[in-house]
């Protein structure tokens, strides 16, 4: 299961670069939702949000989704998620989403995509330093909030997210991840089978990917590729 295949990551990309991002006067981009980690917000997410409308999106099609991150995972925070999914497809009147989560955020996204009916409603996921097979500081938290269990290493959450297929179709998925991440232990936790899955080119700690130039170029070129 652990076993990924990473090769083409390169290729993939340098491909995806070359694809410009839709302009106004072509068909919009889909919409962007970005899902924060851990004891913060959506705040976190104005530098690359910046960055996206600099390169071309418009700023009608990037939303952040603000969650209680001491909530459950499967039982809470992924219906919450859905609700929100389908009111941003309902005032733009896109088919789908592209999900961009940050550490715990990679959780909820997840399940609402293999459990949670949004195979169909998300074309791509992406994950940038997300805890997708558990990081071993969650233990230290965990005994008082949900949020931290559901990162720990074997949990309910992680063991369903991980059985058989980690990545199901018909969703692209792209995870980024840096050995000097001091927040996942270990660091490579955040690859999956079946993914696109980056190591940055930096030594980038835990939050230097909501603000890395690097990162939310490849990121655009993801969801620029065809899904």
């Amino acid at each position: 299961m652990r076993r990924l295949l990473a090769t083409t990551a390169a290729t993939t990309l340098a491909l995806a670069a070359a694809m410009p991002v839709p302009s106004r006067a072509a068909e919009p981009p889909l919409p962007v939702v970005f899902v924060h980690g851990r004891n913060a917000g959506p705040g976190v997410w104005d530098g690359m949000r910046a960055a996206f409308t600099a390169a071309g999106y418009p700023q009608d099609r990037l939303f952040a989704w603000s969650y209680d991150t001491g909530q459950s995972t499967n039982e809470t925070l992924s219906g919450q998620l859905a609700a929100y999914v389908d009111d941003i497809r309902a005032r733009t009147g896109a088919p789908r989403v592209d999900l961009v989560a940050h550490s715990l955020g990679s959780l909820p996204t997840r399940w609402y995509v293999k459990f949670g009916g949004g195979e169909d409603k998300v074309a791509h996921w992406a994950s940038l330093a997300g805890p997708n097979h558990g990081t071993s500081l969650a233990y230290l938290c965990a005994v008082w909030d949900q949020g931290c269990r559901d990162m720990t290493p074997g949990s309910y959450v992680l063991t369903h997210l991980n059985e058989n297929i980690e990545t199901p179709p018909p969703v692209r998925y792209a995870t980024w991840w840096s050995s000097c991440d001091e927040q996942i232990a270990p660091p490579d936790s955040t690859r999956l089978a079946g993914a696109v899955n980056i190591e940055t080119a930096g030594c980038l700690k835990h939050n230097d990917f909501l603000r890395d130039h690097g990162v939310a170029g490849q990121l655009r070129g993801f969801l620029a590729t065809p899904g």
